[in-house]
C-alpha cells in the first residue's frame, strides 16, 4: 500500500535491495523471502518479533531518493512480493519519465511526495476512510496480521501487544494480535516459528491471575486447551480489551447481534500523544458509554460524549460536592466521588438556560444550568468551561429541533399541558389514533375493539381495586401518611421529578418503604423509564394498535398465562385487569421479538400494572427486560443463569460454611432461579415482595443478591442439617412465606405458595424491613461494578454450556440415522457451526439472522448457504478433487437443500457426507447419479422439457407450486398435470432404483467430467482413468442403441415419404454412428453451468482398435491448452486401451477449457447441435456398466475416513489459513 512519505536515515540497515533505478529502490527485509538470509536473517526475524519498533515493519518497501541526496523517503510498503511489484511497475510507467523533466531536486521531491499523498487521499475518498482512522504504522501491522494468519480484509484488527506465550515450559516472546473475531499470536525466535489462532466464540474461560511462577498472566481456556500469556507491558488494558471482544462473541452466539463500527466518533486531535486504531477507540467509547448508562439508568442508545472533574453546589447541605460531570447527547449527569453522597440527572429537554458566571478565587469557572421546573444547578472548577458550554449548546440545539419535530407530528393528539409533565394521566393523554373510546366518571374508559366494548382503566389498578378497611383511621394508615409526608418534605428540599438530587437521605426513605400512592411515580423515576416514555410519546399506543388481532407463538403463551398472574388479587379477576395485562405483554412481544414472551414476565408485569398506568407499566417492563435484568427473559433465561453463577460465587465468599453443603444438595441453582426471575414476587407475600421491588428499582440487582444471601444466612443452622434438597427447599419456602410487612395498609392477600404448603408449625414472622436492613449491614459491600465483572466470567461459562447442550441434542437426534460415531458427529458439528460463524464475521450471500434462529429446533438453529458449504466440501468430502469441486459442490448442495430455501441444516449436511463416506456401493452411485440428474434451477429454451419435468417430478414432488422452477407451457393440460402431480402423494415414496429419472446426454457429459476429476489425487489414478474410459464408452453405446429402439417404436408405418426422407436425413447427420466394427463418436464436452449459447462443442472420434471380444473402446481427450503450451502434456495420464501397446489412451481432468476433437479433423459443430435429445440412459444401465470395472467398484466400496479430514480442517483453522481451492488442503492421516 502507499504510505505517507517518511524520512529514513539508514536505508540499507537490515534490508536487501532487489530493484533500483535513479529515483526509487525496492527493498526486502532480511529474513523474509527466499533463503531466509542465513544467520543474519534469523537475527532480523527475531528482532522483528521481539522489538516494538520493528514489529510493525512490512517485509517489502519502496524508497524514494534523489541522485545527489543521502536522504531516503518511504513511499510504499507491502506484505507480499506481488503487491509491492504492482506499485513498482506503476511508478516505472507513470513517474520516471515525468521526473526527468525537472531540473531542481527539491522540485522532484515535492512532486513525488505530493503525488503519493494524492493517491492516498483518492483511495481514502473512494473507500470512505477518514484520514486519521489508522496510522501508517498500524496499517503496516494490519498487513502483517493478514499475511501471517491468512485473514481477509473483512477481519478487523483492533490492537496488538507484546507478550510471551508459554508453549510447554518454554516462553515464546512474540506479539498477540486481537481482532474482532480472533485472538492470534505469532513468535519467530532463531528460526523457530510459533503461531496460534483462537476464535473468541470458542473461549470458555478468560481470567487474569497472579502466581509465584507468573507474576501477572492471562489464561485463555477453550474446550480442549489452555493457553497462558505473560510479560505484558500493560496487562490491565490488554485484559479489558480481551473481555470486550469475548463478550461481543458471546452476544453473537446468544442473539446473533453483529458488531457495527461506529463511524461518528470524534476526530483525534493532531497533538494527541498516542494514536490507536479506530476500532480500539470505538470499543473504549462503547465501554465508557455502557458504564455511564448503567450508572444513571439511561436509555440504551445514549452515548457518552465526555466527562470532566468539577464541583456541584448542593443547597440542601450548603456545600460544594466534589465529583464528575458527564455530558451525552441528551443528558447532563453528576455523581460525587464519595459513593451515595449525591447524584444528579438533568435531561436536556428540561434545560432552559446554560450560562457562564463570573469567576472568582472562591468559585473558579462557574456554570449555571436552569430547568423548566425552576431549579438551578451551579457547577464550578471546570477545567475547559468554554469547550464544555459549546458542546452543551450544540446538544441543546439538536434536542430543541427534535422536540419541535415531534410536536409537529403528535401536536394534534396532545393537550395544552406540558408533554413531559407527570401531573396528568399519561395513558389517557397518549394518542389513541384508531382506537375509538368513550370515558365515564368511574375512572374507566370504553375501548371499541373489533366492534366490542372493552373497559380501559385511566387510573392505576391498585387505586381502583383497593379494599378500604372498615375503620376509617388506624395506626397503619397513620404510618402511611407519615411516609407520604416524609417524601413530600424530601421533594421540597431535594426537588421532585427527574432532576431531583439523589442522596443518602433518598436511600434511607426507600429502605423504609415507598408509600402506596407514590410507588408508581418513584419506580418510573429510579428505573429511568420516565426518560424513555417522555421521549417516545404515542409509541405504546402505536404498538397496541399494530398488535391487536395478531397471533403468534408469543400471543398464545400470553393467553395461556393471563389468568395465572396474581389470580388472588381482585384487580386480575375481571376483564379490565386481564385486558391491560394482555395489551402490555403483547405490545412488548411485538417491540422485542427476540424475547417475545417468557414465563415470569406475567407476574412482574401484573405487579407493575397495580401501581402504574398501562403506558407506564409498559416502559417499566422495557427498563426491566432490556437494561436492569439483561437477557433474563429470553428463550433460554441466560441472564438468570448467569446471575445464578454469580450468586454461587457470592455464597462461597460470604457464607463459606454453607456453600459446600448447598453444592452437595444442589439447592443454590434450584432456589435462586425463581427468586431472581420474579424478584421474590412468586415466593414472598405480595405486600412484602413489593418492598423488595422498591429497593430493586433504586439500587439495581445488588439488592436481590444481598437479600438472597441474607435469607441463606438466616437459615444457615437448619440448612446444614438437611439430608436432601427437598428438605432444604421446604425450610427456605416456609421462611419466605413468613416474611411480613406490618406497615402495609393493604388487606392480607393469601399467597399461593403458602396455600399449598403443609399445616405444620407456623414459622416465626420475619419483618421485611429488618430483613432488608440486615442484608445491607452484612452484605452491603457488594458493588455493581464487581457484579458486572463476575457476570462476564459466568456468561462465558453459561453460553458455552448451552452451546454444548445444543450440540449434544443435535448429535443425539441424528446419531441413529448416520454411520458416524458420536465423537465424529460432535467434531463435525463444531466445524459446521464455525463455518456459520465465519460467514457472520466476513459476510455471506444470506442474512445471518436467517441462518441462526435460537427459537428453531436444535437441528435447524445453525444453517449455512452455498459459499460456506463449498468451504466444508473442499475440507471434508472425499469426492472433492480437481478443479471440478465447485461444480460438484453446487450440485450436491442443491440436492441436500430439501426445502429449496438455499440453506442446509446440520442434518442435511451430515446426510450427504455420510453417504459419501459410509454408504454401500449402490447408495454412493445413486447419490452420484442423483446429483447429475437434478434439474437446473432455470431451464434453458433448448433443454428437453420432458426430461427436466421428469427429474423435477422426482426431486420436488413435495414442494409447493411457487417453489418449483419449471418452465410452464401455455397449454392448460400442463397446469392440470402439475396440480395432479402435487396432489397425488403426500407421503414420501420409497426411492428405489426404478423411480430415478433418466440421464440425458448433457447430464451424462457432466457425470463423466465429475468421474475424471474425482480420481486426480488417488493412488490408483491410472487404473481408474482406464476403467472410467471403458465405462463411458459402454454407456454411450447403450444409450445409442436405446435411442434407436425408441426411434423405431415411434415411427408410424403409414408416414409419408417426406417424413421418411427427413428421418433418413436426420440420421445421416447424427454425430454418433454404430455399425459392425465401425468407429463411434463420444460427446464428452465440458458444458459450464451457465450454458451460454455462444459456447461451442467439438467431437472426438474413437477408433475401436482393441480386440472386439474385450468390448472396450478407446477415448482421447485433448485440452485446448495444448495448442498454447506443449509442456501441458506432462499432466496427461497415458493408459493402455487394449493389448496393442502402440495405441494409447490419453486422459486428463475434464475441466471447463477441455474440448473434444474429431480424429479426422472435421469442422467443429455448434454445441447445441451435438446434444442428442433422444439419447438417455437409466440408473440400472449406469450401475451395470460400472460393475464391470473392478477398479471403480473397489473405489466406491472403500469407506471414507472422516476423522483425518476433520483433524486436518481443525489444524488449518488453527494456523489461520483460509482454504480457497482444493490444492490448499492436504489430508494428513493420523497414525494409530
Amino acid at each position: 500500500m502507499w504510505v505517507k512519505p517518511e524520512e529514513v536515515l539508514l536505508a540499507n540497515a537490515l534490508w536487501v535491495t532487489e530493484r533500483a533505478n535513479p529515483y526509487f529502490v525496492l527493498q526486502r527485509r532480511k529474513g523474509h523471502g527466499e533463503g531466509g538470509g542465513g544467520l543474519a536473517g534469523l537475527l532480523v526475524g527475531t528482532l522483528d518479533v521481539v522489538l516494538d519498533s520493528n514489529a510493525r515493519v512490512a517485509p517489502y518497501r519502496i524508497l524514494y531518493q534523489t541522485p545527489e541526496s543521502l536522504v531516503y523517503w518511504t513511499i510504499a510498503c507491502g506484505g507480499s512480493r506481488k503487491e509491492i511489484t504492482e506499485h513498482w511497475e506503476w511508478m516505472e510507467h507513470n513517474l520516471l519519465q515525468t521526473l526527468s523533466i525537472f531540473e531542481n531536486e527539491n522540485d522532484i521531491t515535492t512532486f513525488v511526495k505530493g503525488k503519493i499523498q494524492g493517491i492516498i487521499a483518492e483511495y481514502n475518498k473512494n473507500n470512505d476512510i477518514k484520514e486519521d482512522d489508522d496510522t501508517d504504522k498500524f496499517k503496516e501491522a494490519i498487513l502483517k496480521f493478514q499475511k501471517l494468519f491468512g485473514m481477509p480484509e473483512e477481519e478487523k484488527l483492533v490492537n496488538y501487544y507484546s507478550c510471551s506465550y508459554w508453549k510447554g515450559r518454554v516462553p515464546r516472546q512474540g506479539w498477540m494480535y486481537l481482532s474482532m473475531n480472533h485472538l492470534c499470536f505469532y513468535s519467530f525466535l532463531l528460526g523457530k516459528e510459533a503461531k496460534l489462532v483462537i476464535r473468541w466464540a470458542d473461549i470458555i474461560q478468560l481470567e487474569k491471575n497472579t502466581t509465584l511462577l507468573f507474576p501477572e498472566m492471562i489464561k485463555v481456556s477453550t474446550r480442549c486447551c489452555e493457553y497462558i500469556f505473560s510479560v505484558f507491558l500493560n496487562i490491565g488494558e490488554t485484559f479489558k480489551l480481551m473481555e470486550q471482544l469475548a463478550n461481543i462473541a458471546m452476544r453473537q452466539l446468544l442473539d446473533n447481534e453483529g458488531f457495527e463500527e461506529d463511524r461518528s466518533l470524534p476526530r483525534l486531535k493532531k497533538k494527541s500523544p498516542q494514536k490507536v486504531s479506530v476500532l480500539k477507540r470505538d470499543l473504549d467509547a462503547r465501554a465508557k458509554s455502557e458504564r455511564y448508562r448503567a450508572l444513571f439508568r439511561l436509555p440504551k442508545d445514549e452515548r457518552l460524549d465526555g466527562h470532566t472533574d468539577c464541583t456541584l453546589w448542593t443547597p440542601f447541605s450548603k456545600m460544594h460536592v466534589v465529583g464528575q460531570m458527564f455530558v451525552s447527547n441528551n443528558y447532563i449527569c453528576f455523581t460525587s466521588k464519595e459513593e451515595n453522597l449525591c447524584s444528579l440527572i438533568i435531561p436536556l429537554r428540561e434545560v432552559t438556560i446554560v450560562e457562564k458566571a463570573d469567576s472568582s478565587s472562591v468559585l473558579p469557572s462557574p456554570l449555571s444550568i436552569s430547568t423548566k421546573n425552576r431549579m438551578t444547578f451551579f457547577f464550578a472548577n471546570l477545567k475547559d468551561r468554554d469547550f464544555l458550554v459549546q458542546r452543551i449548546s450544540d446538544f441543546l440545539q439538536q434536542t430543541t429541533s427534535k422536540i419541535y419535530s415531534d410536536k409537529e407530528v403528535i401536536g394534534s393528539f396532545n393537550s395544552d399541558e406540558e408533554v413531559f409533565s407527570r401531573q396528568s394521566s399519561i395513558v389517557s393523554s397518549s394518542p389513541q389514533r384508531s382506537l375509538s373510546s368513550t370515558s365515564d366518571s368511574n375512572g374507566e374508559r370504553q375501548l371499541s375493539l373489533n366492534g366490542n366494548s372493552v373497559p380501559i382503566a385511566t387510573q392505576t389498578l391498585m387505586t381502583m381495586y383497593r379494599r378500604k378497611s372498615p375503620e376509617e383511621f388506624n395506626p397503619k394508615v397513620a404510618k402511611e401518611l407519615m411516609k407520604e409526608q416524609s417524601w413530600k418534605i424530601h421533594f421540597a428540599e431535594y426537588g421532585r421529578g427527574v432532576c431531583m438530587y439523589r442522596t443518602e437521605k433518598t436511600q434511607e426513605l426507600v429502605l423504609k418503604g415507598i408509600p402506596e400512592s407514590m410507588r408508581g411515580e418513584l419506580w418510573l423515576l429510579f428505573s429511568g423509564a420516565i426518560n424513555e416514555m417522555a421521549t417516545h410519546p404515542g409509541y405504546y399506543s402505536d404498538l397496541v394498535e399494530k398488535s391487536i388481532g395478531k397471533y403468534n407463538l408469543a400471543t398464545e403463551e400470553i393467553e395461556r398465562d393471563l389468568h395465572r398472574s396474581l389470580p388472588e388479587h381482585p384487580a386480575f379477576q375481571n376483564e379490565m385487569g386481564i385486558g391491560a395485562l394482555r395489551r402490555v405483554l403483547t405490545a412488548y412481544a411485538f417491540r422485542n421479538p427476540n424475547i417475545g414472551y417468557c414465563q415470569a414476565m406475567n407476574i412482574v408485569t401484573s405487579v407493575l400494572l397495580l401501581y402504574a398506568k398501562e403506558e407506564e407499566a409498559f416502559w417499566l417492563l422495557v427498563a426491566l427486560c432490556e437494561r436492569m435484568l439483561p437477557d433474563y427473559y429470553n428463550t433460554r433465561v441466560v441472564g438468570a443463569l448467569v446471575d445464578q453463577g454469580v450468586f454461587e460465587e457470592f455464597a462461597r465468599d460470604y457464607v463459606p460454611q454453607l456453600y459446600d453443603c448447598m453444592q452437595y444438595l444442589g439447592v443454590i441453582s434450584t432456589i435462586s432461579l425463581s427468586w431472581f426471575l420474579t424478584l421474590f414476587l412468586s415466593v414472598m407475600p405480595f405486600e412484602s415482595a413489593v418492598v423488595v421491588v422498591d429497593c430493586f428499582f433504586f439500587e439495581g440487582i445488588k439488592v436481590i443478591f444481598q437479600l438472597a444471601l441474607a435469607v441463606l444466612d438466616a437459615n444457615i443452622d437448619k440448612l446444614l442439617t438437611c439430608k436432601d434438597d427437598g428438605e432444604a427447599m421446604t425450610i427456605l419456602g416456609k421462611y419466605l412465606d413468613s416474611v411480613t410487612n406490618k406497615d402495609s395498609t393493604l388487606p392480607p392477600i393469601p399467597h399461593l405458595h403458602s396455600l399449598l404448603s403443609d399445616d405444620g408449625d407456623p414459622y416465626p414472622e420475619v419483618d421485611i424491613f429488618k430483613l432488608i436492613r440486615c442484608s445491607y449491614d452484612k452484605f452491603g459491600s457488594i458493588r455493581a461494578d464487581v457484579i458486572e465483572q463476575m457476570r462476564f466470567k459466568q456468561r462465558l461459562r453459561v453460553i458455552q454450556t448451552l452451546e454444548d447442550t445444543t450440540k449434544r441434542n443435535v448429535v443425539r437426534a441424528i446419531v441413529t440415522e448416520t454411520a458416524f460415531t458420536i465423537d465424529e458427529l460432535e467434531e463435525l458439528y463444531v466445524l459446521f457451526k464455525a463455518e456459520h460463524l465465519t460467514s457472520c464475521y466476513w459476510g455471506g450471500n444470506s442474512n445471518a439472522t436467517e441462518r441462526h434462529d435460537p427459537s428453531l429446533p436444535y437441528l435447524e438453529q445453525y444453517r449455512i448457504d452455498f459459499e460456506q458449504f463449498k468451504g466444508l466440501f473442499v475440507l471434508l468430502f472425499p469426492w472433492s478433487c480437481g478443479a471440478h469441486s465447485d461444480i460438484l459442490a453446487r450440485r450436491l448442495f442443491r440436492l441436500l437443500d430439501e426445502n429449496g430455501d438455499s440453506l442446509i441444516n446440520f442434518k442435511e449436511f451430515v446426510t450427504g457426507l455420510s453417504t459419501m463416506c459410509h454408504a454401500d456401493l449402490i447408495e454412493k452411485l445413486k447419490l452420484l447419479y442423483k446429483v447429475h440428474v437434478l434439474p437446473e434451477p432455470f431451464l434453458n429454451e433448448q433443454e428437453d422439457p420432458d426430461s427436466a419435468f421428469e427429474a423435477t417430478q422426482y426431486f420436488f414432488e413435495d414442494i409447493t407450486p411457487e417453489t418449483v422452477n419449471v418452465e410452464k407451457q401455455p397449454n392448460p393440460r400442463d397446469y392440470r398435470h402439475y396440480i395432479r402431480m402435487w396432489a397425488q402423494e403426500k407421503e414420501p415414496k420409497l426411492q428405489n432404483i426404478k423411480n430415478l429419472p433418466k440421464l440425458n446426454q448433457e447430464q451424462f457429459i457432466e457425470l463423466c467430467r465429475t468421474l475424471y476429476n474425482m480420481f486426480s489425487e488417488d493412488a490408483n489414478e491410472q487404473e481408474l482413468y482406464h476403467s472410467t474410459a471403458a465405462v463411458t464408452s459402454l454407456l454411450l453405446e447403450i444409450g445409442e442403441v436405446g435411442k434407436q429402439f425408441i426411434s423405431q417404436a415411434l415411427q408410424e408405418p403409414d408416414s409419408s415419404q417426406d417424413s421418411k426422407s427427413r428421418m433418413h436425413q436426420r440420421r445421416d447427420n447424427q454425430p454418433l454412428h454404430y455399425g459392425q466394427g465401425d468407429s463411434f463418436c463420444t460427446i464428452l464436452n465440458g458444458i459450464d453451468d451457465e450454458k451460454a449459447s455462444s459456447s461451442e462443442m467439438q467431437e472426438i472420434k474413437l477408433d475401436d482398435s482393441s480386440p472386439k471380444e474385450n468390448g472396450i473402446s478407446s477415448a482421447m481427450l485433448i485440452s485446448d491448452d495444448e495448442t498454447k503450451d506443449d509442456s501441458s502434456m506432462s499432466s496427461y495420464s497415458v493408459l493402455s486401451a487394449g493389448s496393442n501397446d502402440d495405441e494409447k489412451l490419453q486422459c486428463e481432468d475434464i475441466t471447463e477449457d477441455t474440448v473434444l476433437v474429431r480424429n479426422n479433423n472435421e469442422n467443429p459443430l455448434p454445441r447445441r447441435s451435438n446434444i442428442d435429445k433422444d439419447w438417455a440412459i437409466t440408473f440400472e444401465q449406469f450401475l451395470a456398466s460400472l460393475l464391470t470395472e473392478s477398479a471403480l467398484v473397489r473405489y466406491f466400496e472403500r469407506a471414507g475416513l472422516v476423522m483425518p479430514r476433520i483433524t486436518n480442517a481443525k489444524n488449518i483453522r488453527m494456523m489461520g489459513k483460509q482454504i480457497t481451492t482444493a490444492n490448499d488442503c492436504e489430508i494428513a492421516p493420523i497414525s494409530g
